[in-house]
């Protein structure tokens, strides 16, 4: 078939058709997802498991083989590592090549429950398996909140509020706290005092672990109906702690632990990290996004939503911008699309100089149509605008 003679004898088709590249491709222009670059899956899941006071043979022995044999059992598991140190497992899965990545939300699934069902057997003393298939998450925005003079508890309290509002703004799909500083209690017990009371030190070590212990207490069965007992020996507060009664049994007097002892609250002397911002202690919010989102639309609303929650920050406390990448990627994009009028302006007037008027702009007007037509295919297919697309 003669594509000319047809599009010359149904004209009204061939108008139909322009019209439909020429609004289509520009609509979905405004449509396409925008980002930096190509999102990329990684295959790999990352197993931790803590055993605290294990020497590194037992850790090897008792949680990261019986955990690696189970999860070998999966058909997806392409190759196992583990790394066995004191007091930690850390076991590496790797999927085969095969699964693509809408497969690995139901591949993670089933590698939990494979963890899970192996949990129960390890050693008392093991903390529960962490399974982790997001640590190659990449953040688009990077906030870093700081304060001259405020403590890491007042900043915290501040990064936790944000936090709870970010995550609601459509098209933000995570918001990951960075730079918390662990909160323990001390009691610090004056021997003086307790040798004035006579109290010995054992006494007070074990009201503090039975006191603060989780047990099934039993049931209680009235007529057909059976209620559990729960025990309420857990503190909720510094005070509840302190005023935890330490008197030896059949004293006449109660002595309470904040007669002995002073009791607070404070930050872990030896912190798990410590992340500070132009030298100051501060707490990061790592923001990731949705898939298939326009990167630059969802910075926009993210940055409404922090100038709308501007009431909310303390005087004296800031929030800095590390990075950036709604800005990066609609400079990129603006960059792209001025190239692409530059080269297509070029292209048509080396038409008209070389072609003639009525052949080069036909010819430039057909690769104009080409790109728009580009554009509908990338948005029909879910195709986002980056810098390799």
């Amino acid at each position: 078939m003669n594509i000319a003679q047809y599009s010359m004898e149904r004209k009204t088709s061939s108008w139909l058709l322009l019209l439909i590249l020429l609004i289509g491709g520009l609509v979905s222009l405004t449509q396409l997802g925008r980002l930096e670059d190509p999102k990329f899956t990684i295959k790999q899941a990352m197993v931790i498991t803590q055993y605290p006071g294990a020497s590194a043979q037992q850790v090897e022995e008792e949680v990261s083989y019986p955990l690696e044999n189970a999860i070998q059992e999966l058909s997806y598991v392409d190759h196992v590592r583990s790394i066995s140190k004191p007091g930690l497992s850390q076991i590496t899965v790797e999927m085969k090549s095969i699964y693509r990545a809408d497969d690995l939300e139901q591949i993670w699934d089933e590698l939990r429950r494979k963890v899970n069902d192996a949990a129960r057997a390890l050693p008392p003393g093991t903390k529960t398996p962490m399974v982790r298939d997001d640590f190659a998450d990449v953040y688009g925005v990077l906030l870093a909140i700081t304060g001259d003079g405020y403590s890491y508890q007042d900043i915290e309290h501040y990064a936790d509020f944000l936090k709870r509002e970010l995550v609601l703004v459509d098209g933000v799909g995570k918001v990951v706290e960075t730079g918390q500083q662990q909160q323990q209690v001390v009691v610090e017990v004056s021997r003086a005092k307790l040798s004035n009371v006579g109290i010995p030190p054992a006494r007070i070590a074990n009201l503090l672990t039975t006191q603060n212990t989780v047990a099934d207490a039993g049931r209680v069965t009235i007529e057909d109906e059976a209620f559990r007992i729960a025990t309420s020996g857990e503190f909720e507060s510094v005070e509840e702690l302190a005023s935890l009664v330490i008197s030896n049994p059949g004293a006449e007097q109660r002595i309470f632990l904040k007669d002995v002892a002073d009791v607070y609250r404070t930050v872990a002397e030896i912190p798990q990290q410590i992340v500070r911002y132009n030298g100051l202690p501060s707490v990061w919010l790592g923001l990731s996004f949705a898939d298939n989102v326009n990167v630059v639309d969802v910075g926009e609303r993210v940055e409404s939503r922090l100038d709308e929650l501007n009431y909310a920050q303390p005087i004296g406390m800031q929030l800095a911008r590390i990075y950036d990448q709604p800005h990066t990627v609609e400079n990129s994009v603006n960059n792209f699309l001025l190239n692409l009028v530059e080269a297509v302006a070029i292209v048509i007037i080396a038409l008209l100089l070389t072609m003639g008027f009525r052949s080069g702009l036909l010819i430039g007007s057909v690769l104009l149509l080409t790109v728009l037509g580009t554009f509908i295919f990338m948005n029909v297919f879910d195709i986002n605008l980056q810098r390799v697309s």
